[in-house]
Parts: structure tokens; sequence; C-alpha cells
């Protein structure tokens, strides 16, 4: 499923950010990515969003190596992940529901064929009443649970997610994190960057710690 073999990754002529970095996640994994603030824990998830192409060494994903895809090959790549941004990355004209449909819209599916399970992964995370709103309304929290909702609906296989209980309360994380974990139970691989100790003490899924640009795994 991914493959880092000694990854290296610096911004022009700067210091390195991540140095010598190398992991294997199988297929159907759960890891929470963790650090303090500034290791590169983003940049990393840009890594495996493809968003970014390494300075050095091997990222591989999906068994193809990220450095030898066309322009025209990454979108198609990028369709089998999910991705929870920090900025939550809505679209203000489109609507709760519109948002969180996106994914399953632009594999053409038809509404009718998807509408009830969008309504029902909204009630899931408390925006049952909300999906007719505009993100502009929305708040911090609600934006949160809308971003997740939208990685989570197409049940990818690849799902990324930075910092995803950062703006809702301990009940709601446990109820996110189960739907995490429901996802993962369904074969997708989840990485989940966090702060959240407390978070990561509901879970029993290893921790990739990255400090210094250096990464290190325990179990």
């Amino acid at each position: 499923m991914i493959r880092f073999e000694n990854v290296g990754l610096r911004y022009g002529m700067g210091p390195e950010i991540l140095r010598n970095i190398s992991f294997h996640v199988a297929p159907g994994s759960f890891h929470f990515l963790t650090g303090p603030s500034g290791a590169g824990k983003t940049t990393l998830l840009r890594l495996l969003f493809m968003a970014l192409k390494p300075t050095r060494g091997l990222v591989n994903l999906f068994g193809q190596d990220v450095a030898s895809l066309s322009s025209t090959d990454l979108p198609e790549l990028r369709r089998k992940v999910g991705v929870v941004f920090q900025d939550f990355r809505l679209l203000n004209h489109l609507t709760t529901f519109e948002n969180v449909a996106l994914p399953l819209r632009a594999t053409e599916q038809p509404e009718q064929d998807y509408r009830a399970n969008v309504v029902e992964l909204l009630k899931w995370v408390g925006l049952g009443d909300r999906m007719r709103a505009s993100p502009e309304v929305l708040s911090g929290g609600e934006k949160q649970r809308a971003a997740i909702a939208r990685a989570v609906v197409g049940q990818p296989q690849l799902l990324l997610a930075d910092e995803p209980t950062g703006n809702v309360d301990p009940s709601m994380a446990k109820r996110l994190l189960g739907l995490f974990e429901e996802l993962n139970k369904l074969g997708t691989t989840v990485i989940i960057a966090t702060h959240d100790v407390e978070l990561m003490r509901l879970s029993d899924a290893p921790h990739m710690i990255l400090e210094d640009g250096h990464l290190g795994i325990e179990s």
C-alpha cells in the first residue's frame, strides 16, 4: 500500500524538513501520526496525498512510484485517497450536503444512488439539520465534521486525516474515531495525524512518531 525508502524533502535551498524517512504501511492498517508542532506531520501527509514529491528517496503508493507519475496520472490515483485538511477546504457556493457528496459526484453517480448514504453520514456526524447550510454559516466544529464526512463518504482505499478532532468536544472526537475505525474494518487504510493524547488512548493503533525530521514507530 505505502512504502517510503530514505525519503528526504526540503523547500528550495533550505534544510531538509524530512530526513531519511523509511516505513511501510500495510493495506487495511490503522496508524496515528504524532509528534511536536513543526515536526513535519502535515508535510508527510502531503507526500502521501501526492501534493508534494520528495526531494530524494522513493515514495511508492498503490504499487506506483509517485516520482514517475505524470500530471494526468495523479488525479486518478488521488481518487483512491480521502483527505481531511486542517483548513477544511469546503466550497462556499455549495451546501453542506453538496460538499460531502462531491467525491461521489466526481464519479458521475446519479444522486438517487447516493443521497440516502450521504444523509445518513451527515446525521452520524451531527449535521443532519445543517445539510442545506452554506459552509459560511457553519461553526469551526461543524466545518470539521463536514470535511470528515466528505473524506470518508466514498470509502477510499486510504484515509489521511490532519488533526481531525481539533475543533470538536471529547464526546464527538470519540464518535469520529469510531467512524474511522468502522471505515478501517471495511478495508480502508487509515493514518491520523494528531496531538490528541486522549484520542490515541482510545485505540491500540500503533504510533508513527515524527520528530526532528525523523520517524519512529511504536506499537
